[in-house]
């Protein structure tokens, strides 16, 4: 971890560097340029109230039962999940779409995942202001405990890069790591609350949606952000030391494993 902390630091300005271009080149050659990464939440939002709301009038049973706040908790789901989908499918791809820098040049090939994550954080950070919008047009400025989001995704952050780390590795060895990575992602999207709440389960299925590690970072997040609550601290800080655990695992893996990068490809 001391390593980790030291190549962080040391390349804080290279990894700035690479998160811009990489937002900037997402969009470049569009007319609407990043501005597309405000309107894109904006018009998935309007989607979602309007399916949910009025296609199928669906309530949240845990709120006021709006069709409206349904489509708030919806979003906040997905928000959360975004930040985890965009990083793992990218990471088995990342070192073989940077073959020079495993070849032709001294690169530090372990912020690659940081800055999908720094790319992916950009992105929450603009899909909160459509959030804080739409929140404050139809129910007014959003509770005090709304400031401890970060706090809540932090657990999120680390255990994202420790897959990251993990699946950039395998990527190089295994090719059919990135299919498998599509498929993970999608059944994860129905085993987490984000359509639906764990209260609608039945008892018997509930302790298998609460293993999703992404199961406490989404409901968690709907606390402060929409309910008013507190963070559990208890379960917020077991999470925090597995997802810390699981991130310096991640990266030792690719530690360990970069020596045969440039064998392979």
């Amino acid at each position: 971890m001391a390593h980790l902390y030291r190549v962080l630091a040391g390349n804080l300005d290279l990894a700035i560097v690479l998160t811009k271009r990489e937002v900037v080149g997402r969009y470049r050659g569009s007319f609407m340029g990043l501005l597309w990464s405000f309107l894109y939440p904006l018009l998935m939002l309007a989607v979602y109230t309007f399916v949910f709301s009025v296609v199928f009038q669906a309530r949240w049973p845990s709120g006021q039962g709006t069709r409206i706040e349904f489509a708030l908790v919806l979003f906040t789901g997905l928000m959360v999940f975004s930040v985890f989908s965009e990083c793992v499918n990218r990471s088995p791809g990342l070192v073989l779409n940077n073959v020079n820098y495993v070849k032709k040049v001294v690169f530090p090939l372990e912020i690659l995942p940081v800055v999908s994550m720094l790319s992916a954080l950009f992105h929450l950070a603009v899909t909160m202001l459509v959030w804080f919008g739409f929140h404050l047009v139809y129910f007014g400025l959003p509770p005090v405990t709304a400031v401890l989001f970060p706090l809540v995704v932090l657990p999120l952050v680390l255990f994202t890069l420790g897959i990251s780390w993990l699946l950039a590795s395998l990527g190089v060895y295994l090719r059919d790591v990135g299919q498998v990575v599509g498929v993970g992602t999608t059944v994860l999207l129905f085993m987490s609350p984000i359509f639906y709440s764990i209260e609608s389960l039945p008892e018997a299925y509930r302790p298998l949606l609460r293993a999703n590690p992404l199961t406490i970072v989404i409901e968690q997040a709907r606390d402060v952000l929409i309910w008013g609550r507190w963070i559990d601290f208890g379960e917020w800080s077991v999470m925090l030391a597995l997802s810390a655990a699981f991130a310096y695992l991640g990266y030792a893996w690719f530690q360990a494993t970069r020596k045969g990068f440039a064998d392979v490809l």
